[in-house]
């Protein structure tokens, strides 16, 4: 990988990065700062919790609110993160690849002593940076807001929270591999996003649907949102070890899949 061209494309998409981190930070914080006033309600809240249809609860990770990790695993990291990442991978990874081959930005790129694979290596890092970069600064606010607005009054299990970050970063690998696989085969930036979304949505979706009936339970098994389940992080019932290895491995899988083929394929340049 050219580190300097490295360093030079982080730089370029480092306020990018930088807004999805802050706005990240800024609502879990706000999370954090609501739940004292909702943790002196929260037999009542559980109630109407427990009042809900089964599947809603599991659709969107109400596990009930008796801890400041539960009610931030599903107002937070059940739905508002999921979408904030998935716009993130879709965008970014069309940035980072489609895009310049559609604009001719790509063709620069490889005039400078470098290879088709360095290059799109390089992409891949910038983009898992990203991520990375978002999960951490996530996870700092959220140590942050235990400090802050809990004070000791309602404990936060910090090592049960940082697996969620973990379970969530590792997810968007994932999906940002995939993606990052779409926008390595594309030559127009259109094309990349719209089947990149429709991957990504798609899979949020199937896993929606199934969570929210028995009946439609089966369409799990075609999506990896499958293999993220905050809820059960937090409550210490999953195990983390099968889910987060596959997520890993179809990062790694569709990222190298995508150097290989990028490496191999024409270009119109």
């Amino acid at each position: 990988m050219n580190i300097v061209l490295y360093k030079q494309m982080l730089k370029v998409y480092m306020k990018s990065f930088t807004n999805y981190a802050v706005g990240s930070a800024f609502y879990i914080l706000l999370m954090f700062w609501l739940y004292p006033g909702i943790a002196k309600n929260t037999g009542a809240i559980d109630q109407l919790v427990n009042s809900m249809p089964e599947g809603v609860g599991r659709a969107f990770g109400l596990s009930g609110f008796g801890t400041a990790e539960s009610f931030i695993s599903g107002e937070y990291y059940g739905l508002i993160l999921i979408l904030l990442l998935a716009i993130v991978c879709v965008q970014l990874s069309t940035q980072l690849m489609a895009k310049l081959v559609d604009q001719g930005g790509m063709a620069y790129l490889l005039s400078t002593p470098t290879t088709r694979a360095k290059v799109a290596l390089m992409q891949a890092a910038v983009l898992t940076t990203g991520l990375f970069l978002i999960l951490a600064v996530t996870t700092l606010a959220g140590f942050a807001g235990s400090a802050w607005f809990l004070r000791g009054d309602y404990p936060l299990d910090t090592s049960r929270f940082t697996v969620l970050n973990a379970g969530a970063f590792l997810l968007f690998f994932a999906i940002g591999g995939i993606a990052f696989l779409v926008s390595a085969l594309s030559n127009d930036e259109k094309k990349a996003a719209g089947l990149s979304g429709l991957i990504t949505f798609g899979f949020f979706s199937l896993d929606l649907v199934g969570k929210f009936s028995e009946d439609l339970e089966w369409l799990r098994y075609f999506t990896i949102f499958t293999l993220y389940k905050p809820s059960e992080i937090i409550n210490g019932t999953v195990d983390l070890s099968s889910s987060f290895s596959v997520l890993a491995a179809v990062g790694l899988i569709a990222f190298a899949l995508a150097v290989a083929l990028f490496r191999k394929r024409d270009l119109p340049l």
